[in-house]
């Protein structure tokens, strides 16, 4: 590499362009000429005025576009119009221009402060649209934030959240992929890797770039480049084509026709500029003759290069001297393709605007036709002032531009789709309208071709989506597109695609097994149509069978001795209790309801303290029938039947007033328990007062207590058929039962519970009846010999 010294003692050479020849921008140049000789001619826009124009070619170069704007600035080539006829020759008052945004950066820097408006057809940094650094920019394409929102929305729209991107390393690609990358993020798009490059690059860097795009796991891959490194890029990846690869195109290559050539590329899809019509255009670009050709050294060297042909003599002699028979309508290059214009008609209204605000400064319209005067001198500063007001519309093509000097952004949508004798071709396939409501922007058909040439949609996402039931867990050192399914909690769900996270049920409900979805929980309670509620209600039915029929044969035997010897009140008595313990236990029995909660408890309290202030009783005659046996004892006639009757009575009232003052303050009354399992809803009764329901049992296992220790006492009295064993015997197993019944009872989950309580009432008052009368009853039925008088006074 030479470096240059400057001794400033001699004139530096100007820069002058290298690379090979662009027909697309020779195509834009030409196209301002048509617009300007349109607006020449017309006799309402601009009438009696002539403008005139000065061309620079700035080789897509900081230096030469620098170089260009301090010649403009300081006059040194004057400001023409071809016949050479201007009555203010040398006044630049806009410029239109340049072709990229690295150059229109610097060309807006140098000539901005001067006041003098710049509009330009291609510069589409967005960075450009900061006023407080280019306060006199302005541009008829959109610029590149509108154009990454757009990708940005294309990408979502197609399901796509893992992508590669490549970018030009120039303000271009920075800004475009800065831009891009900042929607992306808002959109919830991931991005695998982002490279950059430029055409000048070494070898190597670009086939590293090449390398990353092959070795990468996302399918897609966006491109905010320009033509040219596009070019440069698609060439090193055809050496070795990649796997299928769904590309996505900024505007700036998109509708590029030459890069059509590289099949492994079809499919690919892109914004672009609206495709648009120039009446006449095309007959201006192909009204070139040699003579006029050679009056021109650009267009010399266009000649030149498209026909491969000198039209000087012997300057190149390994060329052919073009000989005129050169047809330029058969020619088939960028110059001439006309069918796309998009970019062009970017260069035509940006001239169209330049003209709107210079005839709005020196045209007065009048009923008739505008009046616009040839001697007022024109200053930038007030065409600058007139361009933010301009708003017309061109061929059908609305030109305005709002605070930021940016147009309102329209793209169309297309796709690289090959036809059936394999050519590649562009095809429109929907549209983004930045105008349109948030939401509504963006309209797709569906007739798009995708990279292996079908219509199915292709896959680009670091993972697969999570189903319902499931939620995302991100993996860790990675982006937020990476993540694991992992499968809801239990008692929570998510019903939604890709959820962050599970939520629980509602109390009342539970998940299914997919945990997609939350349904009412199972209802829980000893239902009669259980195995195990019938079982009980048998044996409960069986049990009070069983004490009636205990009753007929006391009752059917009542003058017998032994039937008499035993108190026949009281075994009455006792057995009518019993039979009601054995029916209040099927109050358990069924889903729980106010009334049955209270019944159920206060039925078995009740009914157990009468069955045992019965056996109290019948414990108390044996006792004191022992002592009237004693020589002058008197002690029967104070526990007679007036007051076994009365004892009986006492003993239930108190349990009586427990009851009631219980159900008055506190009742029991039917829940839902939520707590016990979660899965299920248990349906009980809640005690209302626990202090109301342990003194309840309290108070049976008192008397109980107190009827066993006085069993006890009486059981060898010396009887040949004492009562008293039996009692003692019944006792004994009344208080076991009750006493593994607590801890039973608070340790039971759900119906488990109730079942727990019907058992320890059926077990204590089997107990009972068995205890108490199955002697007696088998030896009334079996042993009738031993049921006399005589037996029973036996003290042997």
């Amino acid at each position: 590499m030479q470096t240059v010294i400057y001794n400033y003692t001699t004139k530096p050479e100007s820069p002058v362009c290298s690379g090979s020849f662009n027909a697309r921008d020779l195509r834009f140049s030409r196209a301002m000429i048509f617009g300007i000789e349109e607006i020449n001619n017309s006799t309402e826009l601009l009438p009696g005025i002539k403008l005139g124009y000065q061309i620079y070619d700035v080789c897509s170069s900081v230096l030469i576009a620098s170089h260009a704007a301090f010649e403009l600035l300081n006059r040194q080539d004057p400001v023409f119009y071809k016949d050479g006829n201007c009555s203010n020759s040398g006044a630049v008052v806009a410029v239109v221009g340049a072709s990229g945004s690295t150059p229109s950066i610097s060309l807006s820097r140098i000539i901005g402060s001067f006041n003098i408006a710049q509009v330009s057809h291609f510069a589409t940094c967005a960075c450009l649209s900061d006023k407080q650094q280019y306060p006199t920019f302005f541009r008829t394409i959109p610029s590149d934030q509108f154009q990454a929102d757009a990708l940005a929305k294309l990408v979502k729209h197609f399901g796509w959240t893992w992508i590669g991107a490549v970018r030009s390393d120039s303000d271009y690609g920075n800004y475009g992929m800065a831009s891009f990358l900042a929607a992306a993020q808002r959109e919830g798009i991931c991005v695998e890797y982002s490279v950059s490059f430029f055409r000048t690059d070494p070898r190597s860097k670009i086939k590293t770039v090449a390398d990353v795009i092959r070795r990468s796991t996302a399918t897609v891959v966006l491109s905010f480049t320009a033509t040219g490194d596009m070019t440069v890029l698609l060439e090193e990846l055809a050496k070795d084509p990649p796997p299928h690869r769904q590309w996505i195109g900024s505007e700036g290559w998109i509708t590029d026709p030459f890069l059509m050539r590289y099949s492994f590329c079809a499919g690919a899809i892109g914004v672009a500029l609206q495709k648009s019509v120039i009446p006449g255009l095309r007959d201006f670009l192909l009204d070139l003759a040699p003579a006029g050709v050679a009056a021109s050294s650009v267009l010399t060297e266009f000649w030149e290069d498209a026909f491969n042909c000198t039209l000087t003599e012997n300057v190149i002699p390994e060329k052919k001297v073009c000989d005129g028979t050169e047809d330029i309508k058969t020619l088939k290059n960028p110059y001439t393709d006309t069918s796309q214009l998009r970019a062009t008609n970017m260069v035509y209204k940006a001239v169209y605007a330049i003209a709107h605000a210079i005839h709005n400064a020196v045209c007065q319209e009048t009923s008739v036709t505008p009046q616009c005067s040839k001697t007022t001198k024109l200053e930038a500063k007030q065409v600058l002032t007139e361009l933010h007001k301009v708003n017309f519309s061109r061929n059908g093509y609305p030109v305005s531009f709002d605070a930021n000097g940016d147009p309102v952004a329209f793209y169309e949508l297309v796709n690289w789709q090959k036809s059936e004798g394999g050519v590649i071709g562009l095809v429109s396939v929907g549209y983004y309208d930045a105008s349109l409501p948030r939401g509504q922007e963006f309209h797709v058909n569906w007739n798009i071709i995708w990279v292996d040439g079908s219509t199915q949609v292709p896959v680009s996402t670091c993972s697969q989506s999570c189903s319902g039931g499931t939620h995302k867990v991100l993996q860790k050192g990675k982006p937020i597109c990476c993540y694991d399914c992992i499968p809801c909690p239990e008692g929570e769900i998510s019903n939604t695609t890709d959820s962050p996270d599970c939520f629980p049920c509602p109390s009342e409900l539970w998940p299914n097994a997919q945990r997609d979805a939350c349904f009412p929980k199972p209802v829980e309670f000893l239902s009669y149509d259980e195995v195990l509620a019938i079982i009980l209600a048998a044996f409960s039915v069986s049990g009070a069978c069983l004490a009636i029929i205990t009753a007929a044969i006391f009752f059917h035997h009542r003058t017998t001795p032994i039937v008499r010897a035993n108190n026949s009140e009281l075994s009455f008595l006792l057995l009518f209790s019993l039979t009601l313990c054995f029916l209040c236990s099927l109050t358990f029995i069924g889903a729980p309801s106010d009334w049955s909660c209270m019944l159920r408890h206060t039925a078995f309290g009740i009914t157990f303290v009468l069955c045992i202030s019965c056996v109290l009783g019948k414990t108390v005659v044996v006792l004191m029938a022992f002592k009237a046996t004693l020589p002058g004892s008197n002690v029967m006639k104070w526990f007679g039947p007036p007051q076994q009757r009365m004892t009986v009575v006492l003993f239930t009232f108190i349990q009586v007033v427990i009851c009631t003052v219980w159900l008055l303050l506190s009742p029991p009354y039917p829940m839902k328990n939520l707590s016990t399992y979660k899965e299920k809803i248990i349906l009980e009764c809640a005690l209302g007062s626990a202090v109301g329901f342990w003194a309840v049992l309290g108070y049976i296992g008192l008397l109980a207590v107190f009827c066993f220790v006085l069993a006890v006492l009486a059981r060898k009295l010396p009887d040949n058929f004492n009562e008293a064993k039996l009692i003692t015997f019944s006792m004994l197993i009344f208080c076991a039962v009750w006493l593994t019944f607590i801890p039973a009872y608070v340790s039971s989950p759900g119906k488990f519970t109730v079942a727990v309580e019907i058992f320890a009432i059926l077990a204590s008052s089997f107990g009972l009846i068995l205890c108490i009368f199955a002697p007696k009853c088998f030896i009334i039925l079996f042993q009738p010999e031993k049921n006399s008088k005589k037996y029973l006074m036996n003290k042997n």
